[in-house]
């Protein structure tokens, strides 16, 4: 079954860092350029940043450049999402996806849940 699992969300202080990971099932990560995007209440799922399958980055939110990055587990088959200096505007639904690096959501073949991240004090 192929499947795309996120975990690592939670309530973190603003300033503070988290680190989502990505784990794939049922596929090899390494043929594929992973997506994350996120989504925050009332408003639409938006791209903000891509690894492609040969480790090239492409960040789609400028507001993250800087404090956002992705890595890759070949061997664990998993993709992270180190976030740092973290601020309230990046409360967010956080998913990541399989497929092609592209800010357009139809370009990607497979989608993981989904996490929860909320910067709050």
């Amino acid at each position: 079954q192929v499947q795309l699992v996120e975990s690592g969300g939670g309530l973190v202080q603003p300033g503070g860092s988290l680190r989502l990971s990505c784990a794939a099932s049922g596929f090899t990560l390494d043929y594929y350029a992973i997506g994350w995007f996120r989504q925050a209440p009332g408003k639409e799922r938006e791209g903000v940043l891509c690894i492609s399958s040969s480790d090239s980055m492409t960040y789609y939110a400028d507001s993250v450049k800087g404090r956002f990055t992705i890595s890759r587990d070949n061997a664990k088959n998993t993709v992270y999402l180190q976030m740092n200096s973290l601020k309230p505007e990046d409360t967010a639904v956080y998913y990541c996806a399989a497929g092609l690096c592209s800010i357009v959501a139809g370009d990607y073949d497979y989608w993981g849940q989904g996490t929860q991240v909320t910067v709050s004090s």
